[in-house]
């Protein structure tokens, strides 16, 4: 039945958000203006090979100039869209929406260098690059145009700081997998940190540029070059792991630097929040979170196990042993990726811990991936809990992280998730399979991208391997797997629901 002419035009006048439609102008808008973020920074690699006389200047120039075009375009068309009042929908279309255009739009200097990357590899190496996954397709690095390997690690550097905001001002308002646990702690937390949220943005930022910095000294001193030092700088601190080597950092043949990066990948794997709150006079915050605390046991026994191991297996000396255990732990653990011997040949235990590893991963906060601390914490939480009223069904007992309540809708949240991922690994993997890997392959390729990890396990996408032996349509279904990783599986799969577009 038709509605009366006056009502149609009451209904009209409200804002399409507010009857259920999805106003796309702001999301838009954002997209346009990332867009032209995006096109400065393809500037820089610009200048790299413009220095050194090599041609691909003329591609980044051209793929600048076509980012700057279409982030003009979003911007102007959509002027005067209101960004004040996004509804829970818009910032899930949103969120999806710029890291998939963000990846694309980054592929295209990529696809048009000398490189000869089809179009395939070009994605897969973006999307890898900007979700800090640290697969790569490319072999040859050594030998590589400037610009390419400077745009790698860029796009590592510029998707670390954008998993941060990410993880501290989006996910935990749309209350994606469990943490909506961190929403109203990182409020209190900031109010008593800075004022304002911007600042608060910004002093990450600071943060963030601040310890790459020193990562770049570091490694400069400890004998990189100084273009060595900036790349592995940028792909340390965001746990990305782009190297500008094909034998990573153990191209170098230094243990100082071994031991740097060790520093460095652990450093981005703690919450940057609680950075802020040790420089504005509560250091002990890095201490007393439960996150940081299983963060670094869990590194700790997995380095002193490992270490074990190669000392009594592979009669490696102790102080050799324990160095590439904590460099590849640290490395694995917080998905850099970083490789500086083939752990692949060390055995089966290792391989399986390192597995374990990699579904781990780091704190929420950080720029690292895999299921995230907090995770483990709840469901340990949750299993003492159900454990003890076996023992007492009459007892009341509470869940607490960080001396704050659990609710239960987070607990189930919690473990929907960990649902979802082994749901989502067994259908990525079966895909891989379907397409022709074999076992190790498929499932060590899965995990790797749904974890943000970097190398695989077996001889095709182990630390001495690479992806670029992969089908075509296995790089395709693995570049759409790091973006699922990446945005934690609900922000995208909700997308895919009917009742999303019902309004």
């Amino acid at each position: 039945m038709a509605l009366p002419t006056s009502v149609r035009r009451r209904v009209s006048a409200i804002p399409s958000a507010a009857r259920g439609g999805l106003a796309l102008g702001p999301l838009l808008s954002v997209t346009g203006i990332l867009l032209l973020m995006l096109a400065a920074a393809m500037l820089v690699p610009m200048l790299a090979d413009l220095a050194v006389g090599h041609p691909d200047w003329q591609v980044f120039a051209a793929s600048a100039a076509a980012t700057a075009f279409f982030g003009t375009a979003l911007v102007l068309a959509n002027r005067g869209s209101g960004l004040e009042a996004l509804t829970t929908r818009q910032i899930f279309v949103l969120t999806t929406l710029v890291w998939t255009a963000v990846s694309l739009f980054s592929a295209v200097p990529l696809a048009l260098s000398g490189l000869g990357l089809s179009l395939a590899d070009a994605v897969f190496e973006a999307v890898s690059g900007i979700t800090t996954t640290g697969s790569t397709v490319m072999i040859g690095l050594d030998y590589a145009p400037p610009g390419v390997l400077l745009w790698r690690a860029i796009l590592q550097w510029l998707g670390g700081i954008g998993i941060i905001v990410t993880g501290v001002a989006i996910l935990p308002v749309l209350s994606v997998g469990g943490m909506q646990l961190f929403r109203s702690e990182s409020s209190d937390r900031s109010e008593k940190v800075l004022p304002r949220s911007a600042q608060i943005a910004s002093a990450i930022g600071g943060l963030y540029v601040t310890l790459t910095l020193a990562c770049v000294l570091v490694y400069w001193q400890l004998g990189m070059d100084l273009f060595d030092a900036a790349i592995h700088a940028m792909t340390t601190v965001a746990t990305g792991g782009f190297s500008s080597h094909d034998a990573s950092i153990g191209y170098f043949q230094s243990p100082a630097i071994e031991w740097a990066a060790v520093v460095f990948m652990a450093a981005g794997g703690v919450p940057f929040v609680l950075y802020l709150q040790a420089v504005h006079g509560r250091p002990y915050a890095l201490w007393t979170d439960i996150q940081v605390r299983w963060f670094f046991a869990i590194l700790l026994g997995a380095s002193l196990l490992l270490t074990i191991w190669l000392v009594r297996e592979l009669d490696k000396p102790v102080f050799e042993a324990l160095r590439s255990a904590a460099f590849t732990a640290t490395s694995i653990m917080t998905g850099t990726g970083y490789a500086s011997t083939d752990y692949g040949q060390w055995g089966t235990f290792p391989i399986i811990l390192l597995f374990f590893l990699k579904c781990v991963g780091g704190c929420t906060g950080s720029t690292t991936g895999g299921i995230k601390i907090f995770r483990f914490v709840v469901l340990y939480k949750v299993a003492r809990i159900q454990m003890n009223r076996l023992v007492q069904p009459n007892g009341v007992f509470i869940m607490t992280f960080n001396g704050r309540a659990i609710a239960e809708e987070a607990a189930i949240s919690v473990m929907a998730f960990f649902f979802l991922f082994a749901l989502t690994f067994t259908a990525v993997a079966g895909l891989l399979a379907a397409l022709g890997l074999d076992y190790l392959t498929a499932m060590s390729a899965s995990v790797t991208a749904l974890a943000n990890v970097g190398p695989g396990l077996g001889p095709i996408i182990g630390p001495a391997g690479h992806f670029g032996a992969l089908p075509e349509a296995a790089k395709w279904v693995l570049s759409a797997a790091m973006l699922l990783g990446r945005l934690e599986l609900f922000t995208v799969l909700v997308l895919f629901t009917p009742l999303f577009w019902r309004g």
